[in-house]
């Protein structure tokens, strides 16, 4: 399953960060800017830098390795005044249109270390991945299918030029994909009414309806992501292999799932070593479209931004027994919404047995837990709802030691790091408004 990047590759996450020559200055700063090659564009970028008076130590210069047509240029600066550098980085993103990645704040608050701050910072990451989606092991069903590898390269290549804002290309599957899918889908859609939670079973039909999910037609993922984004913000990014438990987790802070689009071998049809678009479309999205499911992956996705690399591991472990493999209470039973439960027919009727070992949902025991990642898992976490689950992660993510906290800005899809009392005070005003709609529209109900 798709969370099978949990456990193995924490340590190739960090392979895949920039690296930096630490400093013995105690103001430096390292940013990395891309610029389209144009006549001027650095000119104009490093006149900025000088209308605040900040002095650059180091600069060097490349052709960008993500886009053609565009320059990254790393640089060290010695800055003493962080507001005029908030200044800079604004006016490189919108008055230049350049990309920017702060990699360190060597300054004498503590460091905020590089993350994604906008929603368009995932492509930097997006095609750092641990494996493209044509490399099998020699175990896949498929390992030894010249046509289904070279097939599963096309779907790579699909996600590979991918970039935020383009349209997710339309795929024209074959007869035996679809074949595979309608064995997937009938077997499925059996068990759902009765071990399948609440939240699913409603959003299931709409899919239906609106998306395409039928038993001889295979959803496209433009279809599904514009009835996510309609339903809760959630938005499908194809994805062209399996990404560091680190960038995946940051896609959801962003409301940003990456996902597969190709499809499981037709030999096994009941079973995948990875993520496929059954996983995906059957097990994920109906979740992405309740409200509190979005908002509890979230902010998942939000705890993880900054955290240093061994409380990646736990969050990618809680991901696991939540999102992937997470059981509920609804109405005194006990209901499947883990993605890897409700993709699978064989473990969705495991789950329910009394084969398995029920544990109650507390994040801190949960992120010690070991699991496998190709067997039915011996052990579930079983939360009393979604809201219990979420508040409890929530508790969770404030002991993850970081200096700073992270608000998500819904309306400029952008992270805000809070580490200021001049951002707490906008913050506050901004929900000073909600709050506002809030007493109002209770006055009225009374």
């Amino acid at each position: 399953m798709d969370a099978a990047f949990c456990k193995k590759n924490v340590e190739n996450a960090k392979k895949s960060m920039y690296i930096e020559e630490k400093s013995s200055k105690g103001n430096v700063i390292s940013l990395i800017f891309s610029l389209k090659e144009e006549i001027g564009a650095l000119a104009k970028a490093l006149r900025l830098f000088e209308e605040k008076g900040m002095n650059l130590t180091h600069i060097e210069s490349r052709p960008s390795r993500f886009k053609r047509g565009e320059y990254e240029f790393f640089i060290d600066l010695d800055c003493k005044d962080m507001v005029s550098l908030e200044e800079i980085l604004l006016g490189l993103r919108q008055e230049i249109s350049g990309t920017v990645h702060e990699l360190s704040r060597d300054k004498i608050k503590d460091t905020v270390p590089w993350f994604p701050r906008t929603i368009q910072d995932l492509d930097r990451f997006a095609n750092q991945i641990l494996s493209y989606g044509s490399e099998l092991d020699s175990d896949h069903p498929g390992f030894t299918d010249s046509v289904y590898r070279a097939r599963r390269k096309e779907f790579a290549d699909i996600a590979y030029n991918y970039r935020h804002g383009d349209v997710i290309p339309r795929v024209e599957y074959t007869e035996d994909e679809i074949k595979t899918w309608s064995v997937v889908f009938r077997e499925l859609k059996t068990l759902y009414p009765t071990n399948a939670c609440r939240e699913h079973n409603i959003v299931f039909p709409l899919l239906e309806q609106y998306c395409g999910y039928r038993e001889h037609n295979i959803p496209q993922l433009e279809d599904v992501s514009k009835f996510l984004q309609s339903c809760t913000g959630f938005r499908l990014r194809p994805v062209a292999g399996l990404l560091s438990s680190r960038d995946f987790l940051a896609g959801l802070a962003f409301r940003v799932f990456h996902s597969t689009q190709y499809i499981r071998h037709g030999l096994e049809p009941m079973y995948t070593p990875e993520p496929d678009v059954c996983h995906e479309l059957l097990g994920h999205v109906p979740l992405f479209a309740d409200p509190k499911f979005a908002q509890f992956s979230q902010e998942i996705g939000l705890a993880s931004l900054g955290a240093p690399d061994e409380y990646i591991e736990k969050l990618a472990t809680v991901y696991w027994f939540t999102v992937e493999f997470g059981l509920c209470k609804q109405n005194n039973e006990i209901k499947a919404y883990g993605a890897g439960l409700l993709s699978s027919f064989g473990e969705l009727q495991y789950c329910l047995t009394n084969k398995p070992e029920m544990r109650p949902f507390e994040p801190d025991q949960v992120a010690c837990q070991k699991y496998p990642i190709t067997n039915f898992q011996p052990v579930y976490f079983v939360a009393e709802s979604f809201e219990d689950a979420k508040e409890k992660v929530r508790k969770f993510a404030a002991t993850i030691p970081r200096p700073f906290s992270v608000h998500y800005n819904s309306y400029t899809q952008s992270i805000e790091v809070l580490d200021s009392i001049e951002q707490l005070k906008d913050l506050v005003d901004s929900i000073s408004g909600e709050i506002g709609t809030l007493y109002h529209a209770l006055r009225k109900l009374q």
